[in-house]
């Protein structure tokens, strides 16, 4: 249902009290009517980015809100033209669903990573990982955590998935959208990052492969078009930056 507009009609508006558990809606609460035409239970949803009572919303599918097998799933609806990611939902629901076990999985994903590289005897050479799951050769990144900073987040998850200490160059910033599986958005920032650690250690749970590859290797190893272009930006902003 990710992605899709539907329809809620609102049983608990934004500000009622629930007597039964002891807390407050701080989000207006609802059925989602559009899918109980094709299901015999009730859909329920929260509603974000609407910060007054409503009666009815139409709206898209932003999340859902996995509970364990055989308590259901709750979903979150937020106007077409907002974009909410992973903290901010959790923030949203959590006078409600704070206590609760949950898994979220999310419309919209925001990433960070770095375009990593060292100096070398024979020249340049860039950091390249192969993802366990897509098998794929790409750059290091990983969601953005709650109060952290993009250069934050680009530092910690290449140390977490290479074990690498990073200094980020100041003045390289690319961005690439793209969909997983045709159905979660995604929005990654990449940095250029330099290191003088040669060794690394791998995050095994999460990386099948890592390497350092000279440009034109690097250009023949990446899977995306996209990665190659934020990479030749990367190597011309050293090449002109002497670095």
């Amino acid at each position: 249902m990710l992605g899709k507009t539907v329809r809620v009609k609102v049983t608990s508006p934004y500000g009622y009290i629930n007597k039964r558990y002891g807390f407050q809606y701080k989000l207006n609460f609802g059925i989602i009517e559009t899918a109980n035409k094709e299901k015999n239970s009730p859909s329920f949803a929260y509603i974000m980015g609407i910060e007054h009572p409503v009666k009815n919303f139409d709206g898209r599918v932003i999340a859902a809100i996995r509970r364990p097998v055989g308590k259901g799933t709750t979903w979150v609806v937020a106007p077409k033209s907002t974009r909410f990611i992973n903290h901010d939902i959790n923030q949203a629901i959590s006078f409600a669903e704070g206590k609760r076990t949950y898994n979220l999985e999310c419309l919209y994903e925001t990433s960070c990573g770095a375009v990593v590289f060292r100096n070398s005897t024979e020249g340049k050479r860039f950091l390249l990982i192969r993802n366990k799951r897509s098998s794929h050769w790409g750059f290091s990144k990983g969601h953005v955590e709650q109060g952290e900073t993009k250069t934050e987040t680009a530092i910690r998850e290449v140390f977490e998935e290479t074990g690498l200490h990073t200094n980020i160059i100041d003045g390289f910033e690319e961005y690439s959208e793209y969909s997983i599986q045709g159905r979660i958005e995604k929005h990654l920032t990449l940095f250029l990052a330099y290191t003088d650690d040669e060794n690394y250690s791998m995050q095994e749970s999460e990386i099948a492969e890592i390497g350092w590859f000279d440009v034109d290797s690097a250009l023949e190893t990446l899977n995306y078009d996209n990665d190659k272009r934020i990479l030749l930006k990367a190597d011309e902003f050293i090449r002109r930056n002497q670095l």
